[in-house]
């Protein structure tokens, strides 16, 4: 087995934009541009170990313009925060601190910000994340606002973009494949060395996948381990039930007083987060309700409770 204790953002996303030629073919796709020369883009993609544990997936200048590209598998509406902090230490290198004190206009290149979504979830051909949705208060003219636009690369989805460039139609096929092996019971190093074969094979990105055989293998092993991937479902449940659970809470509390109120509100966003995670669960690995708990370890004697809940649902998954 190899060593798969890597940083959790070495993932094949990261390793295929290493290369500019891809990333500029991603570029003109996203943008309808026909920019032909490699050295017009500058790579000034963030590294952990200078940045203070912070580090981006793509991140390139091309004609006065500053481009953070992620690819995320799961649905994240924090994407703008996240990106805040990621253009404020790229803008700390364009422009350093020192500079501003400067009586000129101290120019930068204008910030645009993409991310490649390709999760499970179901989720719209396109759609943006606004800074300003994460505000405790709305505000119509928010004075600092950050827009995160979200694209779909599953199957189905930006077709005319995908066909536009071969590395990200190539990298779809790729993860496809994957996921397909390991819902038929592949497990998971099998079914990404099968998937690179296959790629490979199939002439879909050839001399990436032959180039780079063992370290996709090694990356795809941790990107598309079962465990981390229930985790993550497990926790997106739990944070969901919870801010239902809050809601609940304020509104008994309104009744019958604050403290009352946010216990109640716990304990029923406890109770939704796990329904919800098992739902995530069984739609995701298309499991029954016993196999989804079992997977997420919940109590035998809590799993009666959830049963009646979930059983009418069972159906759709």
């Amino acid at each position: 087995m190899l060593n798969v204790t890597r940083n959790h953002k070495d993932n094949v996303f990261c390793l295929l934009y290493r290369d500019k030629k891809n990333l500029l073919s991603l570029y003109n796709a996203i943008n309808g541009t026909e920019y032909e020369k490699e050295e017009e883009l500058e790579v000034v993609t963030l590294e952990e170990a200078i940045c203070m544990k912070i580090r981006n997936d793509a991140a390139f200048v091309i004609d006065s313009g500053l481009n953070l590209y992620e690819q995320q598998a799961s649905v994240n509406p924090n994407m703008p925060l996240r990106d805040l902090y990621y253009v404020v230490e790229e803008l700390k290198k364009i422009a350093p601190p020192g500079r501003l004190h400067r009586s000129t206009k101290v120019k930068i290149p204008t910030p645009k910000f993409v991310v490649f979504y390709n999760g499970i979830a179901k989720q719209p051909e396109r759609q943006v994340h606004r800074l300003s949705e994460l505000f405790f208060r709305e505000e119509k003219e928010p004075d600092l606002e950050l827009i995160v636009t979200v694209i779909n690369i599953n199957p189905g989805y930006n077709g005319e973009l995908l066909e536009k460039c071969e590395s990200l139609k190539g990298y779809t096929i790729f993860v496809n494949k994957v996921r397909d092996k390991k819902a038929s019971g592949l497990k998971t190093e099998e079914a990404v060395r099968q998937a690179v074969d296959e790629c490979i094979f199939e002439g879909i990105l050839e001399d990436f996948f032959r180039e780079n055989r063992e370290e996709i293998v090694e990356m795809g092993i941790y990107e598309f381990n079962q465990e981390v991937y229930d985790e993550v479902l497990r926790e997106d449940g739990e944070a969901i039930g919870l801010e239902k659970g809050i809601e609940i809470g304020r509104n008994e509390g309104m009744k019958i007083g604050r403290n009352e109120g946010m216990k109640i509100g716990r304990s029923q966003g406890i109770e939704i987060g796990t329904l919800t995670a098992i739902e995530n669960v069984m739609s995701a690995l298309k499991l029954t309700i016993e196999q989804a708990m079992d997977v997420l370890k919940i109590p035998e004697a809590e799993q009666v409770k959830y049963l009646g809940k979930v059983k009418g649902k069972e159906e759709l998954y």
